[in-house]
């Protein structure tokens, strides 16, 4: 049994475009200004293929699918975990390395 995927919407990232909704009518709806609202987060299986499509081509970046596994699941399978935050080494302000 595969696990549930689940869709979510950077609402900051996102402009209101509605490419995601003309892609993936079954799961989107659009608001009076054209923001996406999702129907349901939890992406069937028959829609999955649909779903990748929309998620690439979002032109913000702003719609995602998480796969349902956690973390340790994700380093146990191999596959790569992105934790957002500052980057780690020397930080420059960009002139010339001085703070």
């Amino acid at each position: 049994m595969t696990p549930p995927r689940t869709l979510r919407v950077d609402r900051i990232a996102c402009t209101g475009r509605g490419l995601c909704s003309e892609l993936l009518p079954e799961l989107i709806d659009l608001d009076e200004w054209g923001y996406p609202i999702l129907k349901d987060r939890t992406v069937p299986d028959r829609l999955r293929a649909h779903t990748r499509r929309a998620v690439a081509a979002c032109p913000r970046l702003a719609l995602h699918v998480d796969d349902g596994l956690g973390r340790r699941a994700q380093r146990a399978r191999g596959l790569t975990v992105r934790v957002s935050g500052r980057p780690r080494g020397r930080a420059t302000t960009g002139m010339g390395g001085r703070r």
